[in-house]
């Protein structure tokens, strides 16, 4: 002990010694009704909490200690707020009767809370997964496997997988969001490793996530393994199909022991460790993701405005987080989406059957979470009331599907435990109206347990049991004004006036003399108090226990409860896609192996849902590897380039989740990757510019898409001059139309007009552009993708028709004449910067710079060969021409 700490009283040097082992983590230390914070972690708390830093006194009276407190029975809100904030707290508690306790009363902590590891509903979104993630590189230059392994310690949910890059690891870990990292300290602290670039870039994608460093020791692949083994009961973990895994198993087995570190408890319902396997996944990266607005809106990063709201009409919690993992993981295999696809027909046609179904899972809480909550020992009478009224949907729900078509619904039918015991013992046991907190009674019903039920006989009838022994005392005596009476000294007693002592039987014992009376015991009266007074305390104590115990019961029976839980999720999401489709008139795609989407009178799914019913213009898209390959789509701004490449991409992804489509109809062939090059943000974060971030997604797309992948391109090569992105933007869709000889399936919306020039080299590119019609001096939108090129961008009508001032509109439309016009003045000067305003006299007129033979111009039009120009080069040249026949 220092000697700082020997002037602490007994109660602080307790506090001190349990905080020493718990130095990264706020503590939550309990003193009767409340949890209290002292010295840093008071002022620390009292500031993002908002409540008031106080102090007391040590030995030294005046040695002052901050102080600040919450009541135990609201911390978790003040807990989510503190974790939310990116603090671990450690919760202690008092583990033993402070009524035995000889000294201090014994503390521990009994679980830490950390912004990967939340279980408390009030601190969880019931639509979102919490995740906690560990991730290992390589450990030798020569290596190439990196580890990681993500759970939710919530719902039970274990992974592992291996992956030869760092940028997979950041993209899986960008797709999972987890709200927690473990990484190894050895290889953190290397400042020039990659793991150190690892951390850097995930906290620009993940700017909220909380890095946690853990000892190398809990990365070894022999220890790793063997937790692993011992918490599963296995010899191996083929069983799981992760036996293969190295790097993998030691991210898992890192990731499992700071669990059982920080939580304290069983952790029974992580009951199998699933492969991370992305081979049967349509891929779809971070940045696509994001410019797809998938899960969330790029502007302001809400669930409000993207796909996933758009198709939620779930019924649980579970289906929700379901809904979500399915869209951040469509399928590639053609069975599979089939399958899918043919379960949500049934419920799209079966209305009946469909809002049968919904009507029930309303009535289904978050079993996952329930379960979670009950194997680590935290779930409350009303956690185990809501799992009684979810498990009774279940036998009305089976039913239902007893004649359900399609081979999904069949197996969840067949599949499906009700799990009747446990809806029995729960209806036996658990009170309806029980409270939040477990020491305050009313938990068990009457008739579960006979010995509580004399006791609660007792409590209730003890007024009228002392009304019956003082009459039944008065008659024995004759003393009609004898009466029971009780004090916190003496317990009950029986109250006799002086006059009528003498009448006082032999069997009563004096307690107390009074002026006028006298107290007197009886050993029956003693009985009768020992009853009663220990009554409540008993009753509290019974019904604890016994709550524990059928909590207990519920937890061995965990393995049964999470398999009908993740049936239930499914059915729900099937029937939510089928409600979407109904709702929001999607059709039923076709889905095959071959190289051809499709899409009559696509739509957007989101912005279809913003506008009013009937005003979004449906379009038609036809891709495919031989004809149509390769298809730019020119036309002004506002006009709708980008929606119809976003509705495509998310056409393609729906039928690949297993979801009807919005269109009149679509045949897919099932695509491995679907790559986005759209907006165009500057990430000044990493220090990179607008262009730097596109030639990155560009890069991307050239190095990994495949004839199976479908691209889509909204502008290339604005973020650099003119001729430097037009020349790049050729190049890019040269390289998509042949590469590997196949191409790869693209829709490129730009306003270099002179890309059109391209399909004249190549049969699979194709010309399209938005409809536009002319009125006055004014443009009006068709939305209506056409057959063949425009040279036209109209840029300065939509000037206009953005509120640009009128003398600004009316300037750049003569610029724009002079420029067109492309020659100079009489000046010398070029066009482009007349004005009907100059007032310019006296200038003589000047001879032509390039009338002599030998001027550049007419150098570079002598040594160029038409017939041996491409494309390009003849672009490229004219552009040259017109720069020197401007020059001075």
């Amino acid at each position: 002990m220092s000697e700082n700490q020997k002037n602490l009283t007994p109660m602080l040097q307790q506090y001190m010694e349990i905080k020493n082992q718990h130095q990264g983590a706020i503590l939550f230390y309990r003193l009767g009704d409340f949890y209290e914070m002292f010295f840093d972690d008071a002022i620390k708390a009292s500031k993002i909490l908002g409540i008031t830093l106080t102090s007391r006194n040590s030995k030294a009276d005046t040695d002052k200690v901050p102080l600040c407190g919450i009541p135990y029975h609201s911390s978790a809100s003040y807990l989510a707020k503190l974790v939310r904030a990116g603090h671990k707290v450690a919760v202690c508690e008092q583990v033993e009767d402070p009524k035995e306790a000889k000294g201090i009363v014994k503390r521990e902590v009994v679980r830490i809370i950390t912004p990967g590891l939340v279980t408390d509903e009030q601190l969880l979104d019931d639509k979102n997964n919490l995740y906690i993630a560990a991730v290992i590189g390589p450990r030798k230059k020569t290596d190439t496997i990196w580890g990681i392994s993500i759970l939710d310690i919530s719902t039970g949910e274990f992974l592992a997988g291996e992956f030869s890059s760092y940028e997979t690891i950041l993209d899986e870990l960008a797709r999972m969001t987890p709200s927690e990292i473990l990484l190894p300290e050895k290889q953190l602290e290397d400042a020039e490793g990659l793991m150190a670039t690892l951390s850097k870039q995930i906290g620009q994608i993940l700017p909220a996530v909380c890095i946690t460093s853990r000892a190398d020791y809990d990365f070894h692949k022999d220890r790793a393994k063997e937790l692993l083994l011992d918490h599963f009961r296995v010899a191996n973990l083929a069983g799981f199909g992760c036996e293969q895994m190295k790097e993998g198993l030691s991210a898992a087995g890192a990731l499992f022991a700071y669990i059982n570190e920080t939580q304290k408890t069983n952790l029974s319902h992580i009951n199998k460790l699933s492969p991370i396997d992305l081979n049967d996944v349509l891929i779809i990266d971070e940045s696509s993701r994001r410019n797809l607005e998938i899960t969330q809106t790029i502007a302001g990063g809400t669930r409000e405005g993207s796909l996933l709201a758009t198709l939620d009409f779930t019924c649980t919690p579970m289906g929700a987080r379901l809904l979500k993992k399915s869209l951040l993981f469509p399928i590639q295999n053609t069975e599979r989406i089939i399958a899918r696809h043919d379960t949500v027909e049934v419920l799209h046609k079966e209305a009946s059957l469909r809002s049968s179904l919904r009507e029930l899972l309303l009535k289904v809480y978050d079993i996952e979470r329930l379960n979670s909550r009950i194997v680590l020992g935290s779930a409350n009478a009303r956690d185990l009331t809501a799992l009684k009224h979810s498990l009774g949907q279940l036998p009305q729900l089976k039913e239902l599907l007893s004649s359900a078509q399609g081979t999904i619904l069949q197996t969840i039918h067949e599949s499906m435990d009700s799990l009747t015991d446990i809806c029995e013992l729960l209806e036996s046991s658990i009170n309806e109206e029980a409270p939040v907190t477990l020491r305050d009674g009313k938990l068990i019903k009457t008739g579960y347990n006979a010995e509580l039920d004399q006791i609660n006989i007792l409590l209730k009838n003890g007024k009228q049991l002392i009304l019956d022994l003082e009459n039944k005392e008065k008659e024995a005596s004759g003393i009609a004004k004898l009466k029971i009476g009780f004090n916190k000294v003496f317990g009950y007693y029986f109250e006799v006036s002086k006059i009528q002592q003498v009448n006082v039987p032999d069997y009563f014992i004096r307690k107390q003399t009074l002026v006028n009376a006298e107290r007197f015991i009886t050993p029956e009266l003693k009985e009768f108090e020992n009853k009663v007074l220990g009554a409540q305390d008993k009753s509290l104590e019974l019904e604890h226990a016994l709550f524990c115990q059928i909590r207990s019961q519920l937890a061995e029976q965990s393995s049964r409860i999470m398999e009908t839980a993740s049936f239930l999720a499914e059915l729900d999401l099937f029937a939510s896609l089928a409600e979407a489709a109904r709702r929001l008139k999607y059709v039923r795609p076709e889905i095959n192996s071959g190289d051809t989407i499709s899409i009559s009178d696509g739509r957007h799914p989101v912005i279809e849902c913003a506008l009013p019913n009937g005003k979004f213009v449906p379009n038609d898209i036809h891709l495919d590897q031989s004809d149509n390959e390769v298809l730019i789509i020119t036309g002004p701004n506002m006009a709708g380039k980008s929606t119809i490449l976003r509705q495509t991409a998310l056409i393609v992804l729906m039928a690949q989740v297993g979801s009807f489509v919005p269109a009149t109809s679509a045949a897919i062939g099932v695509v491995d990757r679907i790559f986005t090059r759209v907006g165009a943000m500057d990430n000044l974060r990493q220090g990179q510019s607008t262009f730097m971030v596109e030639m990155n997604e560009t890069a991307n797309i050239l190095n990994n898409a495949t004839e199976k992948s479908l691209v889509i391109l909204d502008e290339i090569g604005r973020g650099t001059s003119t001729f430097d992105g037009l020349s790049i933007a050729w190049a890019v869709t040269e390289e998509l139309v042949n590469k590997n000889g196949t191409g790869v399936k693209t829709i490129f919306a730009t306003h270099y007009h002179e890309l059109t020039e391209l399909s004249k080299t190549n049969k699979r590119i194709k010309n399209f552009n938005i409809g536009v019609r002319e009125w006055n001096d004014t443009i009006i939108f068709l939305h209506k993708l056409l057959a063949g090129g425009t040279n036209r961008s109209y840029g300065i009508q939509v000037a206009a028709l953005a509120g640009v001032p009128p003398h600004v509109i009316e300037r750049a439309n003569e610029l724009l004449h002079n420029i067109e016009k492309g020659e100079f003045n009489q000046y010398g000067e070029p066009n482009i910067a007349q004005s009907k305003n100059d007032k310019k006299s006296g200038k003589p007129n000047q001879m032509a710079l390039f009338a002599a033979a030998n001027d550049p111009v007419h150098i570079k039009l002598e040594n160029a060969d038409p017939n041996q120009l491409t494309p390009m080069e003849a672009l490229t040249l004219v552009y040259e021409l017109k720069a020197l026949s401007r020059a001075d």
